[in-house]
């Protein structure tokens, strides 16, 4: 089912079904014993290369002796087959050639190749996602599998007869992700609108880690909301204020290390640059102080109060972008449709709340009843992913679409367009 309609306050998505038991992806090297055939790089089409395309399978010496079975090849094409329900093109992995390859029962080195590239650009694309320039759209979560794996474990399972199933298991099983299939599968082939949107979100989906932990915190910009989630289950959502178009919260996939109460602001250079606070009365009433480093630049920090921009709650989340979940003294923001409003890290409405749900709440509501700086170890770091996905499916299943406030569906349908040119042979 899928639904344009924004869902109600009352009515709280569950981002995150517990996933499946993830597969184990053997990185053995069994390519050592069991060398790919005929693996040549594979080329984008003129004009439509990609900043960094990190999809370069390895040259490796071609075998005399053919190791792709007929059976095998069938299974291969299977796939292929469908690759479209994934939002995929089958066209872009050789299924005429590997049909007319099938069809005439070949074997031998010409197949060899072709199966072997196409499966491992098929493989890359499941495992992945198709775009290899992430980090043009910000994306910097690491991928759920590399190349070098990719390769090892389709070795394997060719030697083993099971390319179909190894195939399939690279996908993504959570809810969501089939949700947004079974919504491309039922949309209109003539809405092209409704199946780009799916397809794009699927594509992220893609490039998600495929087990996120038992307990994770998990952030979606176009939502404006973070959801905990603990054993698969909702327990509580909260609404967040995120980076404006100028300032864009990045993707990123971290880990929170502790909880800092009453803590002071260093401004970041996204806010110096702006040369809102400046030496005089009113910056010194809000607590700021001013202060020069040894190569001559200006550090302003906040400290702790009740202006403080960081409020009375920071989770400490280190990484090189300084994004974090914090309170704040506005609460304004919160109360809007649009919440696209901050330098880029992510303001969280009830922080306090979220802090004293943790097992550390305890040492948390102590730190909370002073007013010095305090920060609270986690025993445990709390896995936090702050994501980007514009189409969300609710805890019945129906899919809906969520504003787009970084403008990017469209630049991801474009690139999920651009057709794939197959090595020449």
């Amino acid at each position: 089912m899928y639904s344009t309609g924004r869902a109600s306050d009352t009515t709280r998505s569950n981002p995150w079904a517990k996933p499946r038991a993830a597969r184990r992806m053997s990185i053995a090297r069994w390519s050592a014993a069991l060398p790919l055939i005929a693996v040549v790089a594979m080329l984008r089409s003129p004009g439509a290369a990609e900043a960094q395309d990190s999809f370069a399978p390895s040259r490796i010496e071609a075998q005399t002796e053919a190791r792709w079975s007929l059976a095998n090849a069938k299974a291969l094409l299977e796939v292929v087959r469908e690759a479209s329900k994934e939002g995929l093109d089958p066209r872009d992995y050789s299924v005429e050639a590997l049909s007319a390859a099938v069809d005439a029962n070949q074997t031998g080195p010409t197949l060899d190749a072709t199966a072997t590239e196409a499966a491992l650009r098929l493989a890359h694309d499941y495992a992945d996602g198709r775009i290899d320039d992430k980090a043009s759209f910000d994306w910097h979560i690491a991928p759920p599998m590399t190349q070098a794996a990719i390769e090892a474990d389709l070795a394997k399972a060719i030697a083993d007869g099971k390319v179909g199933a190894w195939l399939t298991s690279l996908l993504p099983t959570n809810d969501q992700y089939r949700a947004l299939r079974t919504a491309l599968a039922q949309a209109d082939p003539a809405d092209s609108t409704t199946r780009s949107l799916l397809r794009a979100n699927m594509e992220r989906w893609r490039w998600m880690p495929r087990n996120l932990g038992d307990h994770y915190l998990y952030v979606n910009i176009p939502s404006y909301e973070l959801t905990d989630i603990r054993d698969g289950q909702q327990q509580a959502t909260y609404n967040v204020v995120v980076g404006a178009p100028k300032t864009p919260t990045p993707q990123l996939a971290l880990y929170a290390q502790s909880v800092v109460v009453n803590p002071s602001w260093t401004l970041p250079p996204s806010v110096l640059k702006e040369g809102k606070v400046r030496p005089g009365s009113a910056a010194a009433s809000k607590g700021y102080s001013f202060s020069r480093r040894a190569d001559g630049s200006i550090q302003i920090r906040q400290a702790p109060g009740p202006m403080n921009a960081l409020g009375r709650i920071k989770f400490d989340m280190p990484n090189p972008y300084a994004i974090y979940l914090h309170d704040t003294p506005s609460k304004g923001g919160f109360a809007k449709d649009s919440r696209a409003l901050s330098h880029g890290c992510v303001r969280v409405q009830n922080i306090d709340q979220l802090a004293l749900s943790l097992p550390e709440g305890g040492d948390i509501d102590n730190a909370l009843a002073d007013r010095t700086t305090k920060t609270v170890p986690l025993e445990k770091s709390l896995p936090v992913y702050i994501v980007y996905f514009t189409a969300q499916a609710d805890a019945d299943g129906t899919v809906r679409s969520l504003p787009d406030p970084y403008a990017r569906d469209v630049q991801v349908a474009a690139k999920l367009s651009t057709k794939i040119q197959m090595a020449s042979r």
